[in-house]
């Protein structure tokens, strides 16, 4: 068997990691531009927080596209969410990661990509083996006697006393 044929990544698979990594270069680089011409201003300060969601977006999409362009696969889902946020940031102005992240969806979906992402989250889990049937009888758990609870009186509430004003 061709095992090097099994562990070949997809043509969209590579697609959405390069896609990836270049949408989180340009949110890093928006988010920095964005910050840095805000603060000019003394109501733009206020709006900072605003603007350093692109760089944060632009972290998290290197970190992913890193996990999809390593040598040897490792186990990772799809990351819609990414992918939906990539198509949020055309509220920044950012059409290029708007676009990334409708391939990112479109491709997503694709069989090949579906099922390479199946294959790498499968064979890095691996499952124990079973115990034998003797040993599994022995360490059941045996059934516990029902306990009867004895019930308790509910305790009775103060009474208030008005106040005379």
């Amino acid at each position: 068997m061709n095992t090097s044929f099994q562990n070949q990544k997809p043509g969209l698979f590579t697609t959405i990691a390069l896609l990836t990594l270049a949408s989180g270069i340009v949110n890093l680089f928006w988010g920095f531009i964005a910050s840095a011409s805000v603060l000019s201003t003394l109501v733009g300060i206020i709006c900072v927080p605003v603007t350093i969601l692109p760089t944060i977006l632009g972290v998290f999409e290197i970190v992913y596209a890193a996990k999809l362009l390593s040598a040897q696969p490792q186990p990772i889902l799809p990351s819609q969410n990414i992918a939906i946020f990539e198509i949020l940031t055309f509220l920044m102005g950012n059409i290029f990661s708007m676009v990334v992240g409708i391939l990112a969806l479109i491709f997503y979906n694709d069989l090949s990509v579906k099922n390479y992402f199946a294959r790498i989250n499968t064979t890095a889990s691996v499952s124990p083996a079973p115990a034998p049937q003797e040993e599994a009888q022995e360490a059941a758990p045996t059934p516990l006697e029902p306990v009867e609870l004895e019930e308790e009186e509910e305790p009775t509430k103060p009474k208030r006393t008005r106040k005379v004003a």
